[in-house]
């Protein structure tokens, strides 16, 4: 028996509580949130590796509705994070509303039977079944696996190796310490008005096809899997990938003991981070003055917006953040010939900007081991890189990204002329407004096709477009766009592209999708550009109903 509902939300990440939060704030109650985990957090609650947090200011990443004055750090560790939102969740009485444990296996465009006067044109039809019992592939193994990733394995083919993160530890978080989040398991299916896609692009692990990694004797995992039964001290740790939780999972693992090898395809630009802990007068003092908190917020998005023209190819502003990398690098590395392997050869911006300020140092300072080659193959206890130096390893730690460019769960999501979301996607993701697709009604995607910041806090985004979703789905008429509008918007975004790092700065970065070249992840404009041209859509790219 299908449940009948207004909404189904597929997530319980920020997108899909921002979701949640924005139809509540629009006077509809009458949804549900599907989250295939047991609890919510999104890519918080999958990373627990070892020195996991944001690089994003605290104070910035949280939702703009829920400021919270006790942050511990500059840069929220993830456990702290995770909290936060169940903080949320328990505050907002959305327990009601969450689906835990329940996976969407497909969803359909179905016609409405029409019975009633407020009868759609269309309905969703979602069929989930219960993960309660389902354990994940890497359990007892420690083998990774690409089963259900929805996405290629070569490296370099839109993988994101950002990884949700960015630098310190998980100690003393300091945070909201809500525990479990509730909402019941569901199996079955939805007939819902609405399809709200919130389940991220950082979900499904990308595992490089690495000839004799399936034979090597040990522990090998993804770094968003971790494996908390590993013993760190004393063990001999590779790390493939010098990403953003590379870069501070490397480090970490080296404190705690254990002889770290890292393997590096390419070097990052790295820039300081300057984290701290926050003094307890000073959280007290946002506590009592919430005007206080509001203003450090405002600070910290105008620094990210102004960030965006040394990200984007502005050439004095990405010269001078340029040479504050290398001024970092030179700093901290003292060795010429280590300096040198650590040296981009692209520009600035091509890739995730990183954050970090002991990376270098544990380099510099030989507790990690840095290759500056990428991993080739395995060959019983001994990794071999591509320039041919062997390294005997007891665990492999893959910090590789994911699935980023080929968004898994579009091949579930089929639409009203029976083509899958993947299938329309094909040579990568397309939208109007970032967030609704042609020949797709009533859905709305939240981060997903050119929603992606490098500059700023992606949370920005998300809360916009949840906002969006709302005020249509207010509008309790069928939402379509037309698809020269999309169109359209696929190449106002490639024009906005053109001649950015991003696209033609000399690397292979996540935010291009390889099967066409096109910028598809990230929103090339600023945070405040974005809430503009998603107020436009709302009056002039949207189509007219249209006839059976």
């Amino acid at each position: 028996m299908n449940e009948r509902v207004g909404t189904v939300i597929v997530g319980a990440g920020f997108a899909g509580i921002a979701a949640a939060l924005a139809l509540k704030a629009a006077g509809d109650d009458d949804f549900v949130i599907l989250e295939r985990a047991e609890a919510v957090g999104g890519t918080w609650r999958d990373n627990t590796y070892p020195g996991v947090a944001c690089d994003v200011p605290a104070h910035l990443y949280g939702l703009s509705s829920h400021p919270w004055p006790g942050w511990s750090r500059t840069f929220a560790p993830g456990a702290e994070i995770r909290a936060y939102l169940e903080h949320v969740v328990a505050q907002e009485g959305l327990e009601r509303h969450l689906r835990l444990s329940t996976a969407m296996v497909s969803a359909s465009v179905a016609r409405s039977s029409g019975l009633d006067a407020h009868a759609h044109d269309v309905e969703w039809e979602v069929r989930a079944v219960s993960t309660r019992f389902a354990r994940s592939t890497n359990e007892g193994s420690g083998r990774p696996t690409n089963e259900g990733s929805g996405g290629s394995t070569n490296e370099g083919s839109g993988r994101s190796t950002n990884e949700g993160s960015g630098g310190s530890t998980n100690e003393g978080s300091g945070g909201p310490t809500h525990e479990g989040s509730g909402g019941p398991t569901h199996e079955g299916g939805f007939l819902a008005r609405n399809l709200i896609l919130a389940a991220g692009r950082l979900t499904e692990p990308l595992i490089p096809a690495i000839p004799g990694l399936d034979e090597f004797p040990g522990p090998v995992f993804h770094s968003a899997r971790w494996d908390a039964s590993i013993r760190v001290q004393n063990a001999r740790i590779a790390v493939v990938g010098t990403g953003a939780s590379a870069i501070q999972l490397a480090p970490e693992l080296a404190r705690q003991g254990a002889h770290v090898t890292l393997f590096q395809r390419t070097p990052a630009w790295i820039v300081p981070r300057r984290d701290r802990a926050y003094a307890r007068a000073e959280r007290e003092a946002w506590q009592r003055d919430p005007g206080s908190l509001a203003r450090l917020r405002e600070e910290l998005y105008v620094e990210g917006e102004a960030r965006f023209a040394s990200r984007s190819g502005d050439p004095v502003a990405a010269s001078e953040a340029r040479e504050s990398a290398l001024t970092h690098l030179a700093r901290q590395v003292r060795d010429p010939v280590l300096r040198d392997a650590l040296t981009p050869d692209y520009a600035f911006g091509c890739k995730r900007v990183l954050l970090s300020d002991d990376f270098y140092p544990a380099i510099a300072s030989g507790l990690v081991d840095l290759v500056p080659s990428a991993l080739a193959g395995a060959s019983d206890n001994q990794l071999v890189a591509a320039d041919g130096s062997r390294h005997e390893v007891d665990v492999v730690v893959l910090a590789t990204g994911f699935e980023a460019a080929r968004q898994p769960y579009a091949r579930l999501v089929t639409g009203e002329h029976g083509r899958t979301l993947d299938e329309h996607w094909s040579e990568g993701m397309t939208s109007v407004g970032s967030t609704l697709v042609s020949g797709f009604p009533n859905l709305y995607v939240l981060n997903g096709p050119n929603a992606s910041l490098g500059h700023n806090s992606a949370v920005l985004i998300m809360e916009e477009q949840a906002a969006f979703a709302a005020s249509l789905i207010s509008r309790g008429t069928p939402i379509r766009v037309d698809p020269e509008a999309e169109a359209a918007y696929t190449a106002e975004i490639a024009d906005r592209a053109a001649g950015t790092p991003w696209v033609e700065g000399g690397c292979r970065n996540w935010y291009t999708d390889p099967r066409s070249g096109r910028l598809t992840l990230l929103w090339p404009g600023t945070v405040s550009d974005f809430r503009s041209r998603l107020a436009a859509v709302r009056g002039s790219m949207l189509a007219p109903v249209l006839t059976p």
